[in-house]
């Protein structure tokens, strides 16, 4: 991921980042944050360059695993909401569940001018029957009241559910494969958003089932 030159880097399902050798990379991040309950398998967020992070105090540890960070960088600062949703201890739900609480115990951080909302939200709308309140579409239509949208759907115009590319090879088969990874901004993102690109399965699958999602915004 380093060879793609990231200022913020999010890695859902990341080990504990006391455990990485950074002295192997030529670029080191500046300040690692990490959450989980495991140390081989959490949230990772790695800012490089001028841009730092810092958890904000309004953090919800019963939102699993869901950070409000602040950024700051030369010419901008913004808020950002990295996202792996696992909390298998919440009898509501373990995953899109996390996002719903997540967009609502946040709404005024979400309500801010320059906001991220993205990571690994394990949710889709072809999941909604089972997941009927707070589900996937209630989250896209809430973060849409407020201006805020999929990168990935707008870039491409794609409908949600229908997306043409896969960010999940579950069990790293390409028969099993789901739309799973959202970057979601606000109106000012959205007015400077350059490209968005989904990693192929071909060159990302001996890393991982997951294939990045990488968004650049002309800032």
């Amino acid at each position: 991921m380093l060879n793609q030159n990231p200022d913020i880097l999010i890695v859902p399902e990341c080990e504990h980042s006391d455990k990485i050798n950074f002295g192997l990379f030529d670029q080191k991040p500046n300040n690692p944050i990490w959450k989980g309950d495991n140390q081989n398998k959490g949230l990772g967020i790695f800012s490089f360059g001028n841009y730092k992070i810092r958890l904000l105090d309004i953090y919800n540890p019963n939102i699993k695993i869901i950070l409000p960070l602040h950024v700051t960088g030369e010419f901008i600062d913004f808020n950002l909401i990295a996202i792996w949703t696992n909390n298998k201890s919440d009898p509501d739900g373990q995953y899109v569940e996390q996002v719903w609480k997540a967009i609502n115990f946040y709404d005024n951080l979400i309500s801010e001018e320059r906001i991220l909302i993205a990571g690994d939200f394990n949710s889709n709308v072809i999941w909604d029957k089972t997941h009927r309140h707070g589900n996937h579409s209630d989250i896209v239509n809430s973060l849409k009241a407020k201006g805020i949208q999929s990168t990935y759907h707008y870039y491409f115009n794609q409908d949600q559910g229908n997306e043409r590319d896969h960010t999940l090879f579950f069990q790293r088969k390409q028969t099993k494969t789901y739309h799973i990874d959202y970057c979601f901004a606000s109106q000012y993102f959205i007015d400077r958003l350059q490209n968005v690109e989904i990693g192929s399965f071909n060159d990302w699958i001996k890393y991982s089932d997951h294939c990045p999602l990488t968004i650049d915004f002309k800032i």
